[in-house]
This record gives structure tokens, C-alpha cells and sequence, in this order.
């Protein structure tokens, strides 16, 4: 079957402005990236910045997510070409790239994830994402369904965004809330007004180059203000605090007989 019966429905959401919710991913662990895929997240961000995954960790989890109805987005622990290629060859189709600080460093992104003449990206005949050489069409159609998501989480993000998000091939602006912070002098504190301010500001100058917006908000007052601010495609929590909530409120549901034994 040809790859174009198959196009990229995230993608095509994300440039539409569809309100989108998902789910971090940090755990690494195919079992619980499967049990996040029974849960109706629009989209997984799959992590390999801030959690122990590499190709040979994100692959099964993939294979996890086979029959889920939630896009897979990776995380790169870098904006580097190599690592970019064999994460496209893994068979990701949606990136979100961090610490994007210049336009000129998301053309980069952007060259990574397309083939020549378009991009850099390196050609491999047979690989995963054309199901092992056995897509016809791939290599004509293939630079057309991949989505590239930058992260602004910086002073230098902040003062270049307008031209960051002109580079064509950027379907979407990303914020990361704690680094902004702790660019802005404000660590651990991304409640603070002036890093409040700055994401206002990108949700506004976003807007007005038709660029959808997307932040991490675990805290459901924090998601709620951001959707109403104009936050599009929003990560609502991560396996791991889901996890770490769980298991902490279990304990404390026993503490009171542990202390009468």
C-alpha cells in the first residue's frame, strides 16, 4: 500500500489549530507507554532529553503505540542532524526540537528531518519507517508528513521568535516553562509574572504568524489558563507523576495502621 494512504493526521491537526491534549512520556518503558496509548491522549511526547531513551529504547515503544489512536512525538536530547536521522528512520514522523534559540537553528531542525533537495537528511533504502524498503512511494512523499515542533526556553528563543517562526517547515511553537524560567532569572518559579508575561507574549506573536502554540502543564489550573490564553496542543501530565501520585497516595491511605502495628 502506498505511504500516501497513510498522511500525517498530527501534522495536518497541528497547522489546523485543533486543540490537542497529550501526555509526557519519561519512563522508557514500553509497558507504560502502552498503557498511556488505552487512555485517548490526542498525542505522547516520547522523551529523550530529560529521560534515559535512545533509538534501541523509543523503537518498542513504537511498537507499543501501534494500535493507539494517540501520535507519537519524540523529544531529541539535541537539535543534531545524526540523531534526527535516526530517529526519522526509526519511524518517527513528529519531533519537537529543543532549545531553539535562532531562526537559523531551526532551518537546521527543519533541513535535518527533510530529504535533499529540500534538507540534509541521509538516505537510508531500507529502513524502519519504509516498512524496510517495501513503500514505493516513501522518498517522494515522506518530506511532506514530517512535523517539526520547536522549543523556545530562553532569552535568546524569546528575542527571536518572529524570525524563528518564519522558517518555513516550523508547524509549531513549544514552550518549555522551567527553562524559560530559569533563563529569565527566575528558576523553579515558572509561576513568576514576568515569565507569565513572556509566554503571553508568545502565545500573541505566535498568533500573528498563524503558528500554533503548544506548553507542558501538569498542574490543571496552570493547562486550563494556558488553553484559554491560547495554548493549542498542551501536555496535560507524564507518566511519571501520574505514577509518582499513585503510588505516594496508596502508601498514605496505610500510614495511621502502620503506626498502631
Amino acid at each position: 500500500m502506498a505511504y500516501t494512504a497513510f498522511p500525517n493526521a498530527f501534522r495536518r491537526d497541528i497547522l489546523a489549530g485543533k486543540r490537542l491534549i497529550g501526555c509526557w512520556s519519561s519512563l522508557a518503558n514500553p509497558i507504560t507507554t502502552e498503557i498511556l496509548g488505552l487512555a485517548g491522549f490526542d498525542w505522547l511526547l516520547l522523551d529523550a532529553e530529560h529521560s534515559p531513551n535512545d533509538v534501541l529504547t523509543l523503537i518498542p515503544q513504537l511498537m507499543a503505540l501501534k494500535d493507539s489512536d494517540s501520535a507519537p512525538v519524540v523529544r531529541p536530547p539535541v537539535n543534531d542532524p545524526v540523531i534526527l536521522k535516526r530517529l526519522l528512520d526509526a519511524g518517527f514522523y513528529n519531533f519537537l526540537i529543543p532549545f531553539v534559540e535562532s531562526a537559523e537553528e531551526a532551518r537546521r531542525a527543519v533541513a535535518a528531518t527533510r530529504y535533499p533537495p529540500a534538507g540534509i537528511r541521509g538516505v537510508s533504502v531500507a529502513q524502519r519507517s519504509n516498512r524496510y524498503g517495501t513503500v514505493p512511494d516513501y522518498f517522494q512523499t515522506v518530506n511532506d508528513q514530517i512535523c517539526v515542533m520547536v522549543q523556545i526556553e530562553s532569552r535568546a528563543g524569546l528575542e527571536n521568535l518572529e524570525g524563528i517562526c518564519g522558517v518555513e517547515g516550523v508547524d509549531g511553537i513549544f514552550i518549555g516553562p522551567s527553562d524559560l524560567a530559569a533563563g529569565l532569572g527566575h528558576l523553579g518559579n515558572p509561576g513568576h509574572e514576568e515569565v507569565q508575561e513572556a509566554m503571553r507574549g508568545i502565545f500573541a506573536r505566535a498568533a500573528r504568524h498563524q503558528r500554533t502554540v503548544g506548553i507542558l502543564a501538569p498542574v490543571e489550573a496552570d493547562a486550563r489558563r494556558y488553553l484559554e490564553q491560547g495554548a493549542r496542543f498542551v501536555a496535560v501530565g507524564s507518566d511519571q507523576g501520574a505514577f509518582r501520585a499513585a503510588t505516594q497516595a496508596l502508601r498514605n491511605r496505610y500510614l495511621e495502621t502502620t503506626a498502631k502495628a
